[in-house]
């Protein structure tokens, strides 16, 4: 896990580990896991779950809201928004990145799901479930992760200040872009956009998050590095506490749903699987026709690939309840992240040199774009 702290007013990157946390590494076990218990606690103990589910204000179901910001909080705590301007500094990378995550990602998913929901796997699914399924598909693609991207930027050996500054532009573009580019895409999808609930979502999710970490972050960093580095350390294991009971409590309402046929969460895969290749490959390929370095171009198409599930999970429970077809979708976001995005790593790196012996550099490496 990466993590970012400033020494004398310049940003740096440490790394305490330089590959992932089993946690991490195994993240598709993990949902797994969830996946059994959740199901069979739903179909053993129902009652508990159903009282859960019907804690909510505004639509916001409590105990979710709660796990989320459990969750968000120690990602966001790791952003500093004093580097933007280093995004000058790797221009072309953060174009591409940038037209990526915000230009394609959202528009190809809506498509993808379009296509696959809706005409090749139709027959095969729910059909009162349809809409809600790319309705999950388009929140889970319409905003960029936060936290993961540093570990596949280290994989890389990503350029670190882009990176850090990728992220912090992303995040700060979230803020105004999330809930209109959804309210779009599900109009295009024909899908009813509960305005109220979706703006209730942003700010739930989106905007009180990232103000109170970054003055929780200032608060800490007055009393130096170490103070937030050991924070981070507090606050990691319970984050990943977090996100395992949020996906236990989701599909303990997903059970019969699962039972009745399997085969839906594979058949929700195929479009994420390739949504995420797409976008990848796109990004690397206008890095690389951009004359954009490696070390840049390889974090860039990451992050244009990458998801923000824990919003997007947040999202669709508030939207469409535990027991949609949207909740199920964003969920099966994170059952494939790792070893999707391991092998668009991987990648990467085994074209390293094909990326540096085709690509005409246009900057020196002390000024990588």
């Amino acid at each position: 896990m990466a993590s970012f702290i400033i020494r004398g007013g310049v940003l740096a990157m440490t790394v305490r580990i330089n590959t992932m946390s089993i946690f991490e590494r195994y993240l598709t076990v993990w949902v797994f896991l969830c996946i059994i218990i959740g199901v069979a606690l739903g179909q053993l103990i129902p009652a508990p779950f159903q009282w859960l589910g019907g804690l909510e204000i505004a639509h916001v179901n409590l105990p979710v809201g709660v796990l989320i910001w459990v969750m968000i909080i120690p990602m966001l705590l790791r952003i500093d928004f004093t580097v933007l301007h280093e995004v000058r500094k790797h221009w072309r990378g953060m174009g591409v990145t940038l037209f990526v995550n915000w230009a394609v990602k959202p528009f190809s998913m809506a498509f993808l799901g379009w296509l696959f929901i809706r005409h090749v796997f139709a027959d095969y699914l729910p059909q009162d479930q349809l809409d809600s399924y790319i309705a999950g598909l388009i929140l889970l693609a319409a905003a960029p992760c936060t936290a993961m991207v540093f570990v596949w930027s280290r994989l890389v050996n990503g350029e670190p200040l882009f990176t850090l500054s990728q992220v912090a532009l992303n995040d700060a573009i979230m803020v105004f872009a999330f809930a209109p580019l959804v309210a779009l895409l599900l109009g295009v999808a024909s899908i009813a956009v509960p305005w109220d609930t979706l703006l209730v979502s942003v700010v739930l999710y989106i905007v009180l998050p990232v103000l109170l970490s970054q003055v929780w972050r200032k608060l800490l960093l007055r009393r130096g590095a170490a103070a937030l580095s050991q924070m981070l350390a507090v606050l990691n294991p319970l984050s990943i506490t977090a996100l395992l009971l949020t996906l236990v409590l989701l599909f303990a309402f997903q059970g019969e749903a699962i039972i009745a046929q399997p085969l839906i969460i594979a058949m929700l895969a195929v479009p994420i699987l390739i949504q995420v290749l797409f976008n990848s490959g796109l990004a690397y390929w206008l890095n690389r026709r951009l004359g954009v370095a490696h070390c840049v171009a390889a974090p860039s198409a990451l992050i244009g690939a990458s998801n923000f599930f824990e919003l997007a999970v947040a999202t669709a429970i508030s939207l469409f309840g535990f027991q949609s077809g949207a909740a199920l979708a964003t969920v099966v976001g994170v059952l494939i992240e790792v070893p999707v995005m391991l092998l668009v790593v991987k990648i990467a790196n085994a074209s390293r040199g094909w990326y540096n012996k085709t690509s005409e550099l246009v900057n020196l490496p002390a000024n990588k774009s």
